[in-house]
């Protein structure tokens, strides 16, 4: 009887099931969108129920299209969007309010207050983060003061908290587990790096109360059993790490200095860095990589906030489009983006500025700026920002890329890779299976039962799809980077504190 391993997609915009086959390849696949709640100007929120139901329809639809059951799935890997949180019910198992999602920037208040007060270094220090509410802790912090309640029922041990790993680990068990990995404890900005384990000091800043907490584990081990009635038997829950540890991993990133950047809703830069966890000088942040061993690795990461995500927003939000493929066509109808400069900076910036008050900005448009240039100017800012990336880690590693792999939904866009590895002068390589965050989830699991031997058996499944070599001369791309200059601090000039402007 063929067996799989199927791994658990939950991302900011869908959530999907693939089940892949001992060679890496795509069985199955099933994905759903789910809605999206902007409930005031920068809040950003998800129904925990509807994640988790969206998930497990996937699941059983993945199944369903292959005619295969429970006994036919060898492990279960999850993969997940990092640092939105949830806070729900000992007892009932139900969420207290929405999630609160990691694009959301309703605590921005709170970490500026948090680093007035002297605590940004020790953060830092224990974290690996630079303080942003895009982490879980002031977004717990926030939960627990505002729903009615909800601190004493924590401090009582009736609430607890996880992120979307945990959630669907919970689900999945009949609530019987609740654990979370360790890269994504890493996100919480409540976990010391270091020491591993969740830190006191930190704990009591932001007024989290520790019996709240998950069970720390590896990203690769098995947790324990799907209950029989979920989806049909038990299966081993062997794998989980956040999305762009995971697709690090997918990519068979295992030796340190290996790189690469997912184009997903955000987009993510990561560089494995072994055993050593690395200080960044030029704004990025100290994260936990995926592993199999006991002993934990370290990857240095940028984060852009809205990658993908500005597709999204043209096609729901503008309607300009209808489908994300036609953004490749409208781009390529003309030669430029006729000076415009799009920096979709929705919920603040990300690395390498960390600005949590910037906001989206449009600059260079005249008379003839059409739709065109307008959704030109929108794929060339997800490139700008990974350039953004790519530039701090060569500062950090002390040396120039010379080739970067690339995963995730838009890189699909043939469009917007070739201007990648124009304005970046290197090469991007982009493997045959872009499903690389899944792909990942899949080896962790796998590899905890043994349906996978060892990592050089997975390094044989990566092949590559297509190469895009630089094709631009140097003087333009320093010209195009020099206006992306000025429109970044366009952005961050509207972020000042609006006092200075009244009258």
């Amino acid at each position: 009887m063929e067996k799989y391993v199927m791994a658990l997609d939950q991302g900011t915009t869908s959530s999907r099931c693939i089940l892949f086959d001992h060679a890496g390849r795509i069985a199955s696949i099933a994905q759903m969108e789910f809605t999206q709640y902007y409930p005031q100007p920068g809040w950003v929120e998800h129904d925990a129920m509807e994640i988790w139901s969206s998930q497990y329809g996937v699941a059983m639809e993945a199944m369903a299209k292959l005619g295969v059951t429970a006994d036919n799935i060898a492990a279960i890997g999850i993969t997940n969007q990092r640092e939105t949180t949830i806070v729900w019910e000992r007892a009932t198992g139900k969420p207290i309010c929405h999630a609160i999602v990691w694009q959301c920037r309703r605590t921005a208040q709170m970490v500026d207050a948090v680093k007035a007060a002297g605590y940004g270094d020790m953060i830092r220090e224990k974290t690996g983060l630079v303080p942003d509410a895009y982490f879980s802790a002031s977004k717990i912090a926030w939960i627990l003061e505002n729903i009615p309640g909800a601190m004493e029922r924590a401090q009582n041990g009736e609430l607890m908290f996880g992120n979307v790993d945990t959630w669907l680990i919970y689900n999945l068990s009949g609530k019987r587990l609740h654990v979370t990995d360790y890269t994504n404890a890493s996100r919480t900005m409540l976990f010391n790096i270091h020491t591993l384990e969740w830190d006191d000091e930190l704990l009591d800043l932001f007024e989290v109360p520790k019996c709240m907490l998950p069970k720390v584990v590896p990203s690769s081990a098995i947790y324990g059993m799907t209950d029989k009635l979920i989806l049909g038997g038990e299966i081993p829950i062997a794998g989980a790490a956040g999305d762009q540890q995971s697709a690090l991993f997918g990519q068979c990133c295992f030796e340190p200095g290996s790189v690469k950047n997912t184009y997903g809703t955000g987009c993510f830069l990561l560089m494995n860095t072994g055993h050593e966890a690395v200080d960044s000088k030029n704004g990025l942040v100290t994260t936990i990589a995926a592993s199999t061993s006991g002993e934990v690795e370290y990857a240095l990461e940028g984060s852009v906030f809205i990658g993908g995500a500005v597709i999204q927003w043209l096609r729901d939000e503008m309607r300009m489009i209808r489908t994300a493929k036609e953004t490749s066509d409208y781009a390529e109808r003309v030669e430029d983006s006729a000076g415009v400069y799009l920096v979709p900076a929705f919920t603040g910036m990300g690395a390498p500025y960390w600005n949590q008050y910037a906001r989206g900005t449009i600059v260079g448009v005249t008379r003839g700026c059409k739709k065109e240039h307008f959704i030109r100017a929108a794929l060339e800012s997800i490139a700008y920002q990974s350039s953004d990336l790519i530039r701090a880690m060569e500062e950090d590693a002390g040396h120039k890329l010379t080739e970067l792999k690339v995963d995730g939904g838009a890189s699909a866009n043939n469009f917007l890779l070739q201007f990648q590895a124009d304005i970046i002068g290197s090469k991007v390589l982009r493997p045959e299976c872009v499903e690389t965050t899944a792909l990942g989830a899949a080896y962790l699991a796998g590899l905890a039962v043994g349906y996978w031997k060892d990592k050089d058996e997975i390094r044989e499944n990566w092949q590559l799809g297509r190469t895009f070599e630089p094709s631009m001369d140097e003087e333009k791309r320093v010209a195009l980077r020099n206006g992306w200059k000025r429109a970044i601090h366009a952005a961050q000039v509207w972020a000042q504190d609006d006092s200075l402007y009244m009258e």
